[in-house]
């Protein structure tokens, strides 16, 4: 076979594999969004305390719910990921304190070190 026609059938077949490839989710789940969510949070991130508010509980168990697919869980995980990778040490321990004082259990630790690729 010549080398063009080899070219053609790779082409070819690249093109039919490509098609029949399930779509990449996409998150539907923006920075902008978590922040929305967990706005009520902020006063205990900061100063930390016994309970976080009702209403952080609420943002948490919201935005919990809206991360239905792999792509949203990580598009969270990485939104949160970025914030840790600025703040202090007890800013990070008190949000990663957070799901569990509120009753979510969420699939990775909040942390500038997760890797948020292998949450699924």
């Amino acid at each position: 076979m010549e080398i063009k026609a080899m070219w053609s059938v790779l082409a070819i077949s690249m093109v039919v594999v490509a098609a029949l490839a399930p779509p990449r989710a996409e998150a539907a789940i923006s920075c902008s969004t978590v922040a929305n969510d967990l706005n009520p949070c902020i006063n205990y991130v900061l100063y930390g305390g016994t309970a976080p508010p009702a209403n952080c509980c609420s943002g948490i168990k919201t935005l919990y719910s809206q991360a239905g697919t792999t792509a949203d869980r990580q598009a969270v995980c990485n939104c949160l990921k970025s914030v840790a990778g600025s703040a202090t040490p007890t800013i990070v321990s008190n949000a990663a304190a957070l799901p569990g004082k509120c009753g979510v259990s969420i699939p990775y630790k909040i942390s500038p070190s997760t890797d948020c690729a292998s949450v699924h």
